[in-house]
């Protein structure tokens, strides 16, 4: 009997990553955004349009840094008019893809764009390009600013996979871009600790590099310890004044020590789950569990701190970042794997000069790091940078990570209050500082109130079968909204159960606007558009279009 050679890429399910193939690679293109990718001999480039209708500028360039399409088989080209557009602006994405290109030698006045993609093509449409040599290549999402009457199309992101010839080794995976040119740049190799020296203002970000590592954390006055005190980072005494079980970005964002001085604020964090409450692992922690000479943090630390002539300590207490901890209903403090992803990070920015030591933990006797220690990067940031304060959502559990974003009201916001807290992905105020909570809630039922709810997912429903589409997926009927008219209805699934509910406006005879809670709901109708084969498309515009409520009698 003949056996067929059957060809299969194994790999460890690991939680919230999206594939498990490591030949593949999958990047996000944010709408008005761009990306930059080092392509190699026989990789292969997909480019896709998850939501339609959105243009699409490929710019490859050679090892010399010129604009040259016909590495990736393209004949037909003109000048990249989107992708120079989009990084002649100001905000921070645009100046840290500026900085890459120029470090690499990349002569945009020489780049040449494949434009992808017609105002009317489907979700979902990809084009693939075979790489004939080693390329930088940009992939752009070019757009404008679509009107709140829907004349324009909203701006939508890209998906951009890569099918590597050769997958990198295990301790190749990519680091993120630095956020600005740092001052410190260095790599803890697992199962070691680091310290290093930062001053006031400055910026130090704390990134793991392939995931579900777990990284101590612990910082010194510097003025006190040349004045030969001690005055460390203090987790009880953290957790006392914040009233939580630690900092995160926002209103209560600081770490103090035990005289009550704030040594770093978080800036941004990518996870949102820490632990302050256990100690950084020790030996006796290992020797209990039977490991006896297994390395540990707290020596870890000890030996990198020796140099600044601080008191050793059989354990230490320290931030630890990454570190999936918590206390169950029988009062037992326990571990479990980390949840964060390769390339996630915590921001933080020093109150005062510092002597900082971070660890890569060495525990491989239980899950908080997967059961392999890996690598921890570190990377520290001149003071005249300035960062968006910002936590990170997905929307659905393999998605990318996107960061928390400001209103279109913020700055006006910003002036009467400073109580913010993150809603669904933007910053919104928790009450004003006139009146107060109370004062604002009696407005409310005796006056009248204005609310910033911007975070409201909001979706273009454009096409000839948009009308069928909605009939399915909601509760009105449809067919009864004429057009300039909005009706409020439920989405449900199939079996009946409540989805989401919001409003449903009607545009035009093939365009609808639905205003929703929640980011599901475009990817529910964007699935059923596809399984009843309609031609319709369903394009986010929450970026796009900011909204109040006007409330009261």
């Amino acid at each position: 009997m003949e056996l067929t050679k059957v060809t299969t890429t194994s790999g460890i399910l690991e939680p919230g990553l999206w594939q498990l193939d490591p030949s593949r690679e999958r990047y996000r293109v944010p709408a008005c955004g761009v990306i930059v990718v080092e392509l190699y001999p026989d990789d292969v480039l997909v480019v896709q349009d998850p939501e339609g209708g959105q243009h699409a500028e490929v710019v490859p360039f050679s090892p010399e840094g010129k604009g040259d399409p016909g590495i990736l088989g393209i004949n037909k080209s003109q000048p990249a008019d989107g992708l120079r557009q989009i990084l002649s602006g100001d905000s921070e994405s645009a100046g840290r893809v500026r900085s890459g290109l120029e470090r690499k030698g990349i002569d945009l006045a020489s780049a040449k764009a494949a434009v992808l993609f017609a105002p009317d093509s489907l979700a979902r449409e990809e084009l693939r390009f075979q790489v004939t040599s080693r390329t930088t290549c940009a992939v752009a999402a070019p757009g404008t600013m679509m009107t709140v009457e829907g004349e324009t199309l909203p701006p939508t992101d890209l998906q951009v996979f890569i099918h590597r010839a050769s997958p990198p080794e295990e301790r190749e995976t990519d680091l993120p871009d630095p956020l600005a040119e740092p001052r410190l740049d260095f790599q803890i190799d697992r199962c070691t600790s680091q310290a290093y020296e930062v001053k006031a203002g400055e910026f130090i970000q704390v990134i793991d590099v392939m995931g579900r590592e777990c990284s101590d954390f612990q910082v010194f006055d510097h003025r006190k310890l040349d004045q030969g005190i001690e005055r460390c980072l203090d987790v009880t005494t953290t957790r006392t004044l914040i009233g939580a079980g630690y900092p995160g970005p926002g209103l209560f964002s600081k770490y103090y020590d035990v005289d009550m001085q704030p040594l770093v604020e978080v800036i941004r964090d990518t996870v949102g789950r820490h632990d302050t409450f256990g100690l950084a692992c020790t030996a006796k922690s290992y020797e209990d569990r039977g490991y006896f000479g297994h390395i540990n943090c707290s020596d870890n630390f000890n030996g990198a701190l020796a140099q600044y002539e601080i008191e050793p300590r059989k354990g230490w207490a320290a931030a630890n970042f990454f570190f999936n901890t918590g206390i169950d209903d029988h009062n037992v403090l326990y571990g479990e794997e980390s949840w964060s992803r390769p390339g996630d990070y915590v921001l933080l920015q020093a109150q005062t000069d510092l002597v900082c030591i971070s660890s890569a933990c060495p525990d491989d006797t239980t899950p908080v790091n997967g059961w392999n220690p890996t690598d921890i990067h570190v990377r520290v940031y001149p003071e005249k940078n300035t960062f968006s304060k910002a936590i990170a959502i997905r929307m659905t559990p393999d998605a990318d990570a996107k960061l928390t974003q400001e209103t279109g009201f913020h700055p006006r916001t910003s002036a009467l209050t400073r109580n913010f807290t993150e809603y669904r992905g933007y910053w919104l105020p928790t009450c004003y500082r006139n009146n107060g909570a109370i004062e604002e809630y009696h407005s409310c039922r005796e006056n009248a109130i204005v609310t910033d709810l911007s975070p409201l997912r909001k979706f273009e429903v454009i096409g000839p079968d948009a009308e069928a589409l909605l009939q399915w997926t909601l509760t009105r009927n449809v067919r009864k909204l004429a057009v300039g008219q909005v009706v409020y209805s439920s989405m449900l699934y199939p079996h009946g159960g409540m989805m989401d509910d919001g409003t449903l406006l009607r545009l035009c005879q093939d365009n609808f606007r639905w205003i929703g809670g929640d980011d599901y709901g475009g990817i529910w109708m964007r699935e059923q558009a596809e399984k009843l084969g309609l031609k319709v498309r369903v394009k986010s515009s929450t970026d796009q279009i900011h909204n109040i409520a006007v409330q009261g009698p």
